[in-house]
């Protein structure tokens, strides 16, 4: 069964005091196209990360995002109270030195200094984290996944409604091509007969005429379309990734169906082939949304 380019992935994996959320966002695109943001810590997997993207999502444009949402307190800056109690000597030292007055406002002067509420520890990604944090990609890739196959079974039913309307539309021209054929002989021998004083032989004429019908005749556009649409029906059934080969027959489809409308020399049957054309076209916009 086919699948959609057009799809949503989300996945929320707890690791200590952290809420690792992974999200996968995908819509159409000729190739794969993939975009990631991925928190610092874990942007030395980004090459692992993009490899299992693209073992499962094949084509499309692919936003990839990785954020980390920590426990306020964990996440909290920690004074450093053996540097703020060093710059407090080092000021106090230099104030009796100098004869220049304390800060008033010992906490506030501090506080404002370099490295007092910054991060002394150095976070490393460990093997059980990257564990967490890989389920966590799958399981996005998974949702992504069923999100595609179920707009690629709406896509599926849709296709199969205008491939049907097509299958109608071509079996209606039949009786105009039946009835096309005597009216084309009859206003070409009419049309003789409106020009006096003209002679003609009557067995080559019947020879043009059989010559000329033959060059209007649809019948091996009529089974060329209907083979295409047959085709078409068993690709959507195949394996996903059919979206090019769709394209192609869809190009192929629209062949056949301009040439029968350029032979059709009938205002019926014209009126039916740009009904298919339309028909046809919202296949073919379609199309490009499937992998």
């Amino acid at each position: 069964m086919i699948q959609s380019m057009t799809g949503y992935g989300k996945s929320v994996v707890t690791f200590n005091e952290k809420k690792i959320h992974v999200e996968i966002k995908s819509l159409n695109s000729k190739a794969l196209d993939l975009s990631t943001r991925i928190a610092p810590l874990y942007r030395e997997k980004e090459m692992e990360v993009r490899q299992a993207v693209a073992a499962v999502l094949l084509r499309g444009k692919v936003d990839f995002t990785i954020w980390v949402e920590k426990d306020a307190a964990a996440d909290a800056s920690h004074i450093n109270g053996a540097l703020v109690a060093d710059y407090y000597r080092q000021i106090t030292e230099i104030a009796e030195a100098t004869g220049l007055p304390v800060p008033q406002d010992w906490f506030g002067t501090l506080l404002r200094l370099p490295d007092v509420m910054a991060k002394t520890e150095v976070e490393e990604l460990t093997a059980e984290e990257w564990t967490a944090v890989r389920r966590g990609v799958d399981e996005a890739l998974a949702a992504l996944v069923d999100f595609r196959t179920q707009e690629g079974e709406a896509l599926c039913r849709k296709f199969n409604e205008k491939i049907d309307n097509i299958a109608a539309l071509l079996a209606s021209i039949e009786p105009y091509e039946k009835s096309r054929v005597e009216k084309i002989r009859t206003r070409i021998v009419e049309g003789l007969k409106q020009i006096p004083d003209v002679e003609y032989d009557k067995n080559r004429l019947e020879q043009e005429l059989i010559y000329y019908i033959e060059k209007l005749d649809i019948n091996e556009e009529k089974q060329r379309l209907a083979n295409h649409l047959k085709y078409f029906r068993e690709t959507l059934a195949d394996a996903p990734g059919q979206g090019k080969k769709l394209g192609f027959i869809a190009q192929e489809m629209g062949r056949e169906i301009n040439t029968t409308g350029s032979k059709s020399n009938n205002a019926e049957m014209q009126n039916i082939v740009v009904k298919m054309k339309d028909e046809l076209e919202q296949i073919k916009e379609q199309v490009l949304n499937v992998l």
